[in-house]
């Protein structure tokens, strides 16, 4: 019996090694594939390459017809015309660059915690009324923040936030985008088996949530980071904000941009400005935002 058995093992060892699937294309196709996606790449990096060129471009390369694709003489006087230009103002340069990088903190941080608890009940408890609650944040997101300008102003008007830090902070801790995103990554990756387990042994709400929601949706809050980093670093607040000292970056360098061809340089220099903040988190985040974006639509 011990031998027959032993027969029987090895037999199903085969088994396994018979039907292990092989790989599903040629390595022609593998080829075709890979240089397909490297021309791709290619063709979308080309944005960001001209814009880098343009920052360290002459006015005399910005304004050549035909222009040129790349920069022939490079130069940092664009840089330092930015640096001119805003020692002229009576408003230091670093106290821009505290209210955008104070209000992006601030904003991002109580978005995820607020987003998180949301999408934790909205997902993982029941109550009446959960669907119809979670469609109409899904039609939510129809909107563009330039449809809900005014409904904001008129309810910080109300609040007495206009003028304030608040008055860009608080519309943006309850955007719905990053409470979609993480109701569905919570839907995919965090089995009801798991919560329950974690309740039989005692744990309360609050526990579950830290210990093992928070760490379990990491790829998703970090997604929900670059976007927070997109939106706030990119807003001017000029309808809402209104004293010099505590508008954000993005309005004092918009001035810049605005003040004609003889600052056309200073402007190409400011477009890297803005990009660079949302472009390194996209590096050090992209493999969690990939990790989000394939898994929040699936559920099992």
């Amino acid at each position: 019996m011990e031998a027959t058995r032993q027969v029987d093992v090895s037999k199903l060892k085969v088994s396994k090694k018979k039907f292990n699937p092989g790989p599903a294309r040629s390595r022609a196709g593998n080829i075709t594939n890979f240089l397909f996606l490297c021309a791709v790449g290619v063709f979308m990096v080309l944005p960001l390459v001209y814009t880098v060129c343009n920052a360290f471009k002459p006015l005399d390369e910005l304004f050549i017809f035909p222009p040129r694709f790349f920069v022939r003489n490079p130069t940092l006087e664009n840089f330092q015309n930015i640096g001119v230009l805003m020692s002229q103002s009576w408003v230091p340069f670093s106290r821009y660059i505290f209210n955008t990088v104070f209000m992006t903190v601030v904003a991002t941080f109580f978005h995820i915690i607020f987003a998180s608890l949301a999408a934790y009940v909205l997902e993982k408890r029941e109550f009446p009324g959960r669907k119809v609650m979670f469609k109409v944040i899904v039609l939510s997101l129809m909107f563009t923040p330039a449809v809900t300008g005014i409904p904001n102003y008129i309810i910080m008007s109300k609040l007495g936030m206009v003028d304030t830090y608040y008055a860009l902070i608080i519309p943006y801790i309850g955007g719905s985008m990053g409470l979609y995103l993480m109701k569905q990554f919570m839907t995919s990756s965090i089995p009801n088996a798991l919560l329950e387990a974690a309740r039989i042994d005692g744990a309360s709400e609050l526990r579950i949530f830290t210990g093992i929601v928070m760490p379990l949706v990491k790829p998703a809050w970090m997604t929900m980071i670059l976007f927070s980093v997109q939106s706030m670093w990119g807003a001017s607040g000029s309808t809402v904000i209104f004293t010099e000292a505590k508008k954000p970056l993005t309005y004092a360098l918009g001035q810049i941009v605005t003040g004609g061809l003889a600052r056309a340089g200073a402007g190409a220099a400011v477009g890297l400005i803005m990009l660079i903040p949302p472009l390194s988190v996209f590096i050090f985040s992209q493999t969690q935002i990939l990790d989000t974006m394939a898994s929040s639509g699936l559920k099992d």
